[in-house]
Protein backbone atom coordinates (compact mmCIF):
# COMPACT_ATOMS: atom_id res chain seq x y z
CA UNK A 1 0.00 0.00 0.00
CA UNK A 2 1.33 3.42 -0.98
CA UNK A 3 2.49 5.70 1.79
CA UNK A 4 0.29 8.60 2.78
CA UNK A 5 1.84 12.04 2.98
CA UNK A 6 1.70 11.83 6.78
CA UNK A 7 3.33 8.39 6.88
CA UNK A 8 6.16 9.50 4.62
CA UNK A 9 6.76 12.64 6.70
CA UNK A 10 6.90 10.54 9.87
CA UNK A 11 9.44 8.17 8.30
CA UNK A 12 11.57 11.10 7.11
CA UNK A 13 11.55 12.59 10.60
CA UNK A 14 12.46 9.28 12.18
CA UNK A 15 15.28 8.60 9.72
CA UNK A 16 16.71 12.06 10.44
CA UNK A 17 16.55 11.46 14.19
CA UNK A 18 18.23 8.08 13.81
CA UNK A 19 21.01 9.49 11.62
CA UNK A 20 21.70 12.08 14.32
CA UNK A 21 21.66 9.39 17.01
CA UNK A 22 24.02 7.23 14.95
CA UNK A 23 26.40 10.20 14.60
CA UNK A 24 26.23 10.79 18.36
CA UNK A 25 26.97 7.13 18.99
CA UNK A 26 30.07 7.30 16.79
CA UNK A 27 31.22 10.36 18.72
CA UNK A 28 30.59 8.70 22.11
CA UNK A 29 32.45 5.60 20.94
CA UNK A 30 35.33 7.61 19.49
CA UNK A 31 34.90 6.05 16.04
CA UNK A 32 32.62 3.72 14.11
CA UNK A 33 31.34 2.37 10.80
CA UNK A 34 29.41 5.52 9.96
CA UNK A 35 29.36 5.24 6.15
CA UNK A 36 27.42 2.00 5.91
CA UNK A 37 25.23 2.87 8.89
CA UNK A 38 23.96 5.98 7.12
CA UNK A 39 23.49 4.27 3.75
CA UNK A 40 21.31 1.63 5.42
CA UNK A 41 19.35 3.94 7.72
CA UNK A 42 16.33 4.50 5.48
CA UNK A 43 16.05 0.74 4.94
CA UNK A 44 16.19 0.10 8.69
CA UNK A 45 13.71 2.89 9.37
CA UNK A 46 10.95 1.71 7.05
CA UNK A 47 11.52 -1.95 7.91
CA UNK A 48 11.23 -1.46 11.67
CA UNK A 49 8.58 1.26 11.60
CA UNK A 50 6.27 -0.08 8.89
CA UNK A 51 6.84 -3.71 7.95
CA UNK A 52 8.31 -5.86 10.69
CA UNK A 53 6.07 -7.70 13.15
CA UNK A 54 7.75 -7.04 16.50
CA UNK A 55 7.24 -6.19 20.17
CA UNK A 56 10.14 -4.40 21.91
CA UNK A 57 8.64 -5.35 25.29
CA UNK A 58 8.86 -9.01 24.26
CA UNK A 59 12.07 -9.32 22.22
CA UNK A 60 11.82 -13.12 22.36
CA UNK A 61 8.17 -13.24 21.23
CA UNK A 62 8.01 -16.46 19.24
CA UNK A 63 5.82 -15.07 16.44
CA UNK A 64 7.90 -11.96 15.74
CA UNK A 65 9.53 -11.42 12.35
CA UNK A 66 13.27 -12.10 12.39
CA UNK A 67 15.91 -9.62 11.28
CA UNK A 68 19.51 -10.51 10.55
CA UNK A 69 21.94 -7.62 10.17
CA UNK A 70 24.42 -9.57 8.09
CA UNK A 71 26.52 -6.44 7.56
CA UNK A 72 26.97 -6.55 11.32
CA UNK A 73 29.69 -3.91 11.48
CA UNK A 74 26.98 -1.21 11.25
CA UNK A 75 26.03 -1.78 14.89
CA UNK A 76 26.63 1.93 15.35
CA UNK A 77 23.48 2.47 13.25
CA UNK A 78 21.57 -0.66 14.22
CA UNK A 79 21.89 -0.13 17.99
CA UNK A 80 20.30 3.35 17.82
CA UNK A 81 17.33 1.88 15.92
CA UNK A 82 16.76 -0.70 18.66
CA UNK A 83 17.34 1.76 21.51
CA UNK A 84 14.92 4.27 19.97
CA UNK A 85 12.23 1.57 19.81
CA UNK A 86 12.74 0.74 23.49
CA UNK A 87 14.53 -2.60 23.28
CA UNK A 88 17.05 -1.21 25.77
CA UNK A 89 17.91 2.08 27.50
CA UNK A 90 19.19 4.76 25.12
CA UNK A 91 21.73 5.77 27.74
CA UNK A 92 23.64 2.57 26.95
CA UNK A 93 24.57 4.08 23.59
CA UNK A 94 26.92 6.47 25.39
CA UNK A 95 29.10 3.47 26.28
CA UNK A 96 28.90 1.86 22.83
CA UNK A 97 32.04 -0.20 22.16
CA UNK A 98 33.61 0.79 25.48
CA UNK A 99 35.24 -1.84 27.68
CA UNK A 100 32.54 -3.64 29.64
CA UNK A 101 29.65 -2.35 27.54
CA UNK A 102 26.92 -4.75 26.41
CA UNK A 103 27.03 -2.95 23.06
CA UNK A 104 30.10 -4.10 21.18
CA UNK A 105 31.02 -2.95 17.70
CA UNK A 106 29.26 -6.05 16.38
CA UNK A 107 26.09 -6.55 18.39
CA UNK A 108 25.91 -9.78 20.41
CA UNK A 109 22.51 -11.52 20.40
CA UNK A 110 23.25 -12.92 23.87
CA UNK A 111 23.65 -9.42 25.30
CA UNK A 112 21.47 -7.08 23.20
CA UNK A 113 17.66 -7.45 23.26
CA UNK A 114 16.19 -7.43 19.77
CA UNK A 115 19.24 -8.85 18.01
CA UNK A 116 18.31 -12.19 16.47
CA UNK A 117 21.83 -13.26 15.47
CA UNK A 118 25.38 -12.18 16.21
CA UNK A 119 27.03 -11.18 12.93
CA UNK A 120 30.01 -9.23 11.71
CA UNK A 121 32.11 -11.95 10.13
CA UNK A 122 30.73 -11.05 6.74
CA UNK A 123 28.91 -13.55 4.56
CA UNK A 124 27.13 -15.57 7.24
CA UNK A 125 23.85 -13.68 7.63
CA UNK A 126 21.98 -15.02 4.62
CA UNK A 127 22.72 -18.62 5.65
CA UNK A 128 21.45 -17.89 9.17
CA UNK A 129 18.35 -16.22 7.72
CA UNK A 130 17.67 -19.18 5.44
CA UNK A 131 17.86 -21.50 8.43
CA UNK A 132 15.41 -19.35 10.36
CA UNK A 133 13.02 -19.22 7.40
CA UNK A 134 13.09 -23.01 7.05
CA UNK A 135 12.64 -23.40 10.81
CA UNK A 136 9.46 -21.31 10.61
CA UNK A 137 8.05 -23.72 8.03
CA UNK A 138 8.91 -26.80 10.08
CA UNK A 139 7.35 -25.25 13.18
CA UNK A 140 4.22 -24.08 11.37
CA UNK A 141 4.99 -20.41 12.00
CA UNK A 142 4.17 -17.58 9.60
CA UNK A 143 6.87 -15.08 10.53
CA UNK A 144 9.15 -13.65 7.88
CA UNK A 145 12.91 -13.42 8.00
CA UNK A 146 14.61 -10.28 6.70
CA UNK A 147 18.37 -10.20 6.03
CA UNK A 148 20.32 -6.99 5.37
CA UNK A 149 23.53 -7.54 3.41
CA UNK A 150 26.25 -5.20 2.27
CA UNK A 151 27.22 -5.26 -1.39
CA UNK A 152 30.92 -5.71 -0.60
CA UNK A 153 29.84 -8.66 1.54
CA UNK A 154 28.51 -10.27 -1.62
CA UNK A 155 32.10 -11.10 -2.60
CA UNK A 156 31.79 -13.94 -0.08
CA UNK A 157 31.10 -17.42 -1.41
CA UNK A 158 28.74 -18.33 1.42
CA UNK A 159 26.35 -15.60 0.24
CA UNK A 160 26.00 -17.36 -3.10
CA UNK A 161 25.74 -20.83 -1.57
CA UNK A 162 22.79 -19.52 0.43
CA UNK A 163 21.41 -17.72 -2.62
CA UNK A 164 21.44 -21.02 -4.51
CA UNK A 165 19.89 -22.96 -1.64
CA UNK A 166 17.01 -20.60 -0.80
CA UNK A 167 15.03 -21.06 -4.05
CA UNK A 168 15.79 -24.78 -4.10
CA UNK A 169 14.28 -25.21 -0.64
CA UNK A 170 11.45 -22.79 -1.56
CA UNK A 171 12.15 -20.37 1.29
CA UNK A 172 9.29 -18.11 0.24
CA UNK A 173 9.20 -16.10 3.48
CA UNK A 174 12.81 -15.00 3.21
CA UNK A 175 13.53 -11.42 2.13
CA UNK A 176 17.09 -10.26 1.50
CA UNK A 177 17.94 -6.58 1.18
CA UNK A 178 21.28 -5.52 -0.28
CA UNK A 179 22.57 -2.09 0.70
CA UNK A 180 24.06 -1.34 -2.72
CA UNK A 181 26.21 1.70 -1.86
CA UNK A 182 28.97 0.53 -4.23
CA UNK A 183 31.69 1.02 -1.62
CA UNK A 184 33.64 -1.34 0.61
CA UNK A 185 36.54 -0.92 2.99
CA UNK A 186 39.23 -1.13 0.28
CA UNK A 187 37.54 0.91 -2.45
CA UNK A 188 34.63 0.94 -4.91
CA UNK A 189 33.06 -2.50 -5.18
CA UNK A 190 33.45 -2.61 -8.95
CA UNK A 191 37.20 -1.94 -8.63
CA UNK A 192 37.82 -4.47 -5.84
CA UNK A 193 35.64 -7.32 -7.15
CA UNK A 194 33.06 -6.39 -9.77
CA UNK A 195 29.50 -7.45 -8.90
CA UNK A 196 27.65 -6.33 -12.01
CA UNK A 197 25.38 -7.51 -13.52
CA UNK A 198 24.30 -7.81 -9.90
CA UNK A 199 20.52 -8.14 -10.21
CA UNK A 200 20.92 -10.66 -13.02
CA UNK A 201 23.08 -12.86 -10.79
CA UNK A 202 20.32 -13.09 -8.16
CA UNK A 203 17.70 -13.77 -10.82
CA UNK A 204 19.79 -16.55 -12.30
CA UNK A 205 19.85 -18.22 -8.87
CA UNK A 206 16.04 -18.25 -8.84
CA UNK A 207 15.20 -15.19 -6.75
CA UNK A 208 12.56 -12.59 -7.45
CA UNK A 209 14.53 -9.36 -7.74
CA UNK A 210 13.21 -5.88 -6.98
CA UNK A 211 15.40 -2.82 -7.53
CA UNK A 212 14.67 0.40 -5.68
CA UNK A 213 16.11 3.74 -4.63
CA UNK A 214 17.21 2.98 -1.08
CA UNK A 215 16.75 6.60 0.01
CA UNK A 216 13.21 7.06 -1.33
CA UNK A 217 10.53 5.87 1.09
CA UNK A 218 7.90 5.57 -1.65
CA UNK A 219 10.21 3.30 -3.64
CA UNK A 220 11.15 1.27 -0.57
CA UNK A 221 7.49 0.85 0.40
CA UNK A 222 6.68 -0.39 -3.10
CA UNK A 223 9.65 -2.79 -2.93
CA UNK A 224 8.64 -4.26 0.44
CA UNK A 225 5.02 -4.53 -0.68
CA UNK A 226 6.16 -6.64 -3.66
CA UNK A 227 8.39 -8.72 -1.43
CA UNK A 228 5.58 -9.47 1.02
CA UNK A 229 3.17 -10.31 -1.81
CA UNK A 230 5.54 -12.85 -3.42
CA UNK A 231 4.35 -16.44 -3.16
CA UNK A 232 6.68 -18.67 -5.13
CA UNK A 233 10.25 -17.42 -4.58
CA UNK A 234 12.48 -15.75 -2.03
CA UNK A 235 12.86 -12.05 -2.79
CA UNK A 236 15.91 -9.82 -2.84
CA UNK A 237 15.59 -6.05 -2.81
CA UNK A 238 18.63 -4.39 -4.36
CA UNK A 239 18.53 -0.95 -2.76
CA UNK A 240 20.66 1.66 -4.53
CA UNK A 241 22.18 3.81 -1.80
CA UNK A 242 24.94 6.31 -1.08
CA UNK A 243 27.69 5.62 1.44
CA UNK A 244 27.40 8.17 4.24
CA UNK A 245 24.01 9.46 3.03
CA UNK A 246 23.19 12.77 4.68
CA UNK A 247 26.68 14.00 5.59
CA UNK A 248 27.86 15.74 2.47
CA UNK A 249 31.61 15.59 3.08
CA UNK A 250 31.62 11.79 3.46
CA UNK A 251 28.97 10.80 0.89
CA UNK A 252 30.15 8.28 -1.67
CA UNK A 253 33.63 8.09 -0.15
CA UNK A 254 34.77 4.55 0.65
CA UNK A 255 37.38 5.98 3.02
CA UNK A 256 34.48 6.74 5.39
CA UNK A 257 33.67 3.06 5.76
CA UNK A 258 35.02 3.68 9.27
CA UNK A 259 35.85 7.04 10.78
CA UNK A 260 35.75 9.51 13.63
CA UNK A 261 34.66 13.11 14.16
CA UNK A 262 36.41 15.89 16.02
CA UNK A 263 34.30 18.80 17.31
CA UNK A 264 34.55 20.74 14.05
CA UNK A 265 33.63 17.77 11.84
CA UNK A 266 30.80 16.82 14.21
CA UNK A 267 29.29 20.31 13.95
CA UNK A 268 29.56 20.27 10.17
CA UNK A 269 28.02 16.79 10.07
CA UNK A 270 24.99 17.92 12.09
CA UNK A 271 24.55 20.96 9.83
CA UNK A 272 24.69 18.72 6.77
CA UNK A 273 22.14 16.29 8.23
CA UNK A 274 19.78 19.18 8.94
CA UNK A 275 20.09 20.42 5.34
CA UNK A 276 19.63 16.89 4.05
CA UNK A 277 16.45 16.46 6.08
CA UNK A 278 15.06 19.83 5.01
CA UNK A 279 15.71 19.03 1.36
CA UNK A 280 13.99 15.67 1.61
CA UNK A 281 11.01 17.12 3.48
CA UNK A 282 10.62 19.72 0.74
CA UNK A 283 10.36 16.94 -1.84
CA UNK A 284 13.53 18.16 -3.52
CA UNK A 285 15.70 15.19 -2.59
CA UNK A 286 17.85 13.73 -5.35
CA UNK A 287 17.03 10.25 -6.58
CA UNK A 288 19.76 7.63 -6.34
CA UNK A 289 20.80 6.44 -9.77
CA UNK A 290 18.00 5.63 -12.19
CA UNK A 291 15.79 3.81 -9.69
CA UNK A 292 13.05 6.31 -8.94
CA UNK A 293 10.67 3.53 -7.91
CA UNK A 294 10.65 -0.14 -7.12
CA UNK A 295 10.60 -2.37 -10.16
CA UNK A 296 10.96 -6.02 -10.85
CA UNK A 297 14.15 -7.04 -12.55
Amino acid sequence: MALTKEEKAALEKKAYELRLLSLDTVIWAGSGHIGGALSAMDILTILYHRYMKKDPKRPDWDDRDRFICSKGHIGVGYAPVLADLGYFDRELLKDYNHTGSSLGMHLDSRKVPGVDASTGSLGHGLAIGLGMALAARVRGKDYRTFVLLGDGECDEGEVWESAMAAPFFKATKLVAIVDRNKCMIDGPTEAVMALEPFADKWRSFGWEVVEADGHDFDALAAAFDKALAAKDKPVVIVAETVKGEGIDFIEGDYRWHYGSFDADKAAKARESLARHHAKRMSGDGQKVGAASGAREA
